[in-house]
């Protein structure tokens, strides 16, 4: 009879089961989302442009020199993240805090760039390149905060030594979320220096 049950038990196929945690299953949700919603922002851009009526201008200098920052914060993440990993706690702060101070300049550098917008007559209200330009770079502004909330909850976590090698849950959460986001504005960037 055993031997019957191990013959049967070989015979079915080798099923593998991937386990996710329920956070990051989470996170992968809410990115997919988002990818969705930029995918559809960008489409209608696309078919809006080509219907006429589309205001030409020159992106501001400002988006650039904020992508160059995102992704320079998106360098000291990947390096808090390592210092997490080796349980470097001052290396882990010293660049958690740097990743914060480099998103606080982004944000302050899309005001800025938003200001040089209006400076060139280009408005929210009025023609549409106009409000696709706020409306795309305004969103992700908005999902960059959420990103900047769990950097400053993931740094509060590190100061009380809560972020380590044997719990990097929350950290590879934060890590991923962040490099998304600026993949995302790389993203968007280009898009729109393409297609302004």
């Amino acid at each position: 009879m055993d031997t019957t049950i191990n013959k049967e038990q070989d015979l079915r196929p080798s099923i593998k089961i991937l386990s996710m945690h329920p956070l990051k299953f989470a996170l992968w949700l809410f990115i997919v989302t988002i990818v969705m919603i930029f995918a559809a922002l960008t489409s209608a851009y696309i078919v809006r442009q080509s219907e006429g009526n589309w205001l030409i201008f020159d992106l501001p200098t400002e988006f650039l020199i904020n992508t160059i920052i995102l992704v320079a914060s998106s360098v000291t993440m990947h390096l808090a993240y390592m210092a997490a990993k080796k349980d470097n706690f001052k290396q882990l702060k010293l660049f958690m805090i740097v990743t914060a101070a480099l998103s606080i300049a982004f944000f302050i550098g899309q005001f800025e760039a938003w200001g040089a917008l209006v400076d060139r007559d280009v408005y929210f209200v009025g023609n549409p390149s106009g409000s696709f330009l706020y409306v795309i770079s305004g969103l992700h502004a908005f999902h960059l905060i959420s990103g900047l909330i769990f950097i400053l909850i993931m740094l509060f976590s590190a100061f009380k030594l809560k972020v380590h090698s044997k719990n990097m849950v929350k950290m590879e959460m934060c890590t991923t979320y962040w490099h998304f986001l600026d993949g995302l504005w790389v993203y968007l960037y280009i898009f729109l220096l393409l297609n302004h």
